[in-house]
């Protein structure tokens, strides 16, 4: 029997990830995520071990359906809400007040026997309780602004700016959590070539 070709959601939803260094309008449609949420700066250990747990669900997932000659796919890039519940702009917080969740797209066939069977799998190699936190989520953002930005995190206010002024030309506002996509290992890439997609949700027209 002839296996399926490997399912990539990145190619299947192109229209969803096009990123230049100009905003552009973008409609997303409701998409299913492994997410993990928490409080705290980036780099932290709290944030540190999510990302370690989301991508040991994430792959385990994968894995778990491949060898049993399910369709198999390819894992999606880490992204990151940002907020926070005090302050309009989160950014001007101190870093240990920002609250997050970590996502990582998946199909959505996958369903939640998926994750109880791989955190099963998981703790049984000893991994730690934080893949206990990791959830299927459904997340639906409708029209929003997006752009890619090229340099340090610490940065992205620049790029938030220019797409704010391109919003605002439209007579739109923000309204939603702060989306980044990142495209780049900040372990590998210097922080002057990180590539991040910016998107911020703003109202439905």
């Amino acid at each position: 029997m002839k296996s399926q070709p490997k399912l990539d959601l990145y190619k299947l939803h192109k229209a969803e990830y096009v990123a230049t260094r100009k905003p552009v309008l973008v409609e997303l449609k409701p998409a299913s995520y492994l997410a993990v949420s928490g409080q705290g700066a980036p780099g932290g250990d709290l944030f540190t071990a999510s990302i370690g747990a989301l991508y040991g669900m994430a792959f385990t997932i994968k894995m778990t359906r491949k060898f049993a000659g399910l369709q198999d796919y390819a894992v999606c890039k880490l992204e990151g809400l940002w907020w926070s519940e005090s302050a309009a702009n989160f950014a001007k917080l101190p870093k240990d007040q920002w609250l997050w969740k970590l996502l990582i797209r998946t199909p959505d066939f996958i369903k939640d026997d998926d994750l109880r069977q791989s955190v099963a799998v998981l703790l049984k190699r000893g991994k730690g309780d934080d893949v206990k936190r990791v959830r299927l989520e459904s997340l639906a953002e409708g029209r929003c602004v997006q752009m890619l930005h090229v340099g340090p995190y610490e940065k992205e206010g620049e790029t938030v700016a220019v797409m704010k002024a391109f919003a605002e030309k439209q007579q739109l506002g923000f309204a939603g959590k702060h989306h980044e996509i990142y495209l780049s290992d900040p372990r590998r890439v210097p922080p002057e070539r990180l590539k991040t997609i910016v998107r911020q949700p703003v109202p439905p027209s």
